[in-house]
């Protein structure tokens, strides 16, 4: 087992990428803290992990709280005696024209996509020095690598999310933590099923998602997990000597 007495907190783990990263990371031994906003997702999810005889804490938590993040590591202490590893991975996404976006958009797309991961790692590190142990994941997106029309405001918070991750890989390389980012492509998700039936022109949106899935070398979209694969390598000491790294999750789509 990759992650055996390890203790990880997953955000955003209700559904989609968050909930493949928490059933992966529960069979590979992890004590998983499964957080959301959702509390019937959370529970779900914490239902799921012990049906499999795994080990989960479910927590209700807005990320874009620093008090409720800060309680809820400190609830996660409390409970395990440590925590090992962060999956900053709670994000939302609308798609709209640059010029049809306004600062209350902008806010809400910043507080969540950026500075909510800001407030978990800042939470989690005290601990993490500490042990002179952590192991850091961010979840990005190829948006923030490459940009994209309709994104504008997400693209940004990821790309500054990309530029944060690599700032705590080099300050705090030293302390045996390490931080890296995960950047999926376009994935099935709840999520982005929300986002494309919110789009007026939905057939318009389908025959973009088509041409998408065909021009992917691999040939299809990513699943959930696809991109659970590649968190679960930078949180295991597989990779105890890469940090400061970006990943794209694409089936080939995106090289660069």
């Amino acid at each position: 087992m990759r992650l055996k007495d390890r203790v990880a907190i997953i955000t955003g783990a209700g559904s989609g990428m968050g909930r493949a990263d928490s059933l992966l990371f529960a069979r590979e031994g992890a004590k998983v803290v499964v957080n959301d906003i959702n509390q019937k997702n959370i529970d779900g999810v914490v239902k799921e992990i012990e049906g499999a005889g795994g080990e989960a804490l479910g927590y209700k938590a807005d990320v874009t709280k620093m008090d409720e993040v800060e309680a809820m590591v400190e609830e996660t202490v409390k409970r395990y005696g440590k925590v090992d590893i962060l999956v900053s991975n709670a994000g939302w996404d609308e798609l709209r024209p640059f010029l049809h976006t306004d600062r209350g958009f902008w806010d809400k797309i910043l507080n969540l996509n950026l500075l909510g991961h800001m407030n978990c790692v800042k939470a989690v590190l005290p601990h993490m020095l500490k042990n002179k142990y952590g192991k850091i994941v961010t979840i990005g997106s190829d948006a923030g690598r490459l940009g994209n029309p309709m994104e504008a405001p997400y693209a940004a918070a990821k790309g500054g999310v990309i530029a944060f991750t690599k700032t705590i890989a080099r300050e705090f390389g030293r302390a045996n933590i390490t931080a890296n980012c995960v950047c999926p492509g376009i994935t099935e998700t709840p999520l982005a099923e929300q986002m494309i039936s919110a789009i007026p022109e939905k057939e318009k949106a389908l025959k973009m998602m088509e041409t998408v899935r065909k021009v992917t070398p691999m040939g299809r979209l990513a699943k959930p997990e696809d991109v659970a694969g590649a968190v679960i390598f930078f949180a295991s000491d597989d990779s105890s000597f890469v940090t400061g790294q970006v990943i794209s999750v694409s089936g080939g789509l995106s090289t660069p």
